[in-house]
């Protein structure tokens, strides 16, 4: 699985840390701002965007990530994520986590590291420097990159192209199929669904092993 990789592209949120409760705050987030943009109490916003996530999803076959379901409402991205940025403060969910900073020093003796994530660069930075995981990314895309949140073709081929790797030489791991991996593997790049943090580390450990 791992012999030709040479980079290990990451989603951040779900798949580096999990926290339920900062997870509550960036939904409660958004309800927020599209209560403010349609004139109506959190509780309608709530059910306005769950009601937009199942709808996209059942035209398209696939997740629906939140910021989509919210620029579908009338919400403008930019916007929706100025919104986060002045709202949410991670720090209080993520400890330093000891464990992800050892596997990824290991790591990134032998591969370059990469972030991909459909959060915005304010939050990304705030979280990754919590977990204490900063140095060890060669890069970090980020929604803001161009405003296009996955899954993008054509972003994914900018990254591609701006990382200097061909699609086999690159792992992607990403904690949801539909919005992280389909498309990396659609286009011939190794992916892991990590389901929790126990498989997260499991595979970093299968491939420091491996690499040894």
């Amino acid at each position: 699985m791992f012999a030709d990789v040479k980079t290990i592209i990451f989603d951040l949120d779900g798949t580096l840390y999990v926290s339920d409760a900062l997870a509550k705050e960036i939904k409660a987030s958004s309800c927020r701002y599209i209560a403010s943009i349609k004139g109506v109490d959190e509780a309608a916003a709530r059910l306005l965007i769950e009601g937009a996530q199942k709808r996209l999803s059942a035209t398209s076959g696939q997740e629906t990530p939140l910021t989509v379901a919210c620029t579908d409402l009338g919400g403008d991205l930019r916007r929706l994520h100025s919104h986060f940025a002045a709202e949410i403060r991670p720090e209080p969910y993520l400890p330093r986590d000891e464990t992800l900073i050892s596997f990824l020093a290991r790591l990134a003796e032998g591969y370059d590291l990469y972030i991909y994530t459909n959060n915005n660069r304010f939050l990304s930075d705030r979280i990754m420097g919590s977990l204490g995981i900063t140095e060890f990314f060669r890069g970090v895309f980020t929604v803001e990159d161009y405003w296009r949140p996955k899954p993008d073709m054509p972003v994914l081929e900018r990254i591609f192209s701006r990382i200097e790797k061909s699609p086999s030489e690159c792992l992607f791991v990403g904690d949801r199929y539909d919005i992280d991996l389909r498309l990396p593997e659609a286009v011939g790049s190794p992916v892991f669904l990590v389901k929790d943090m126990h498989e997260l580390y499991l595979l970093l450990q299968d491939i420091v092993t491996g690499k040894e």
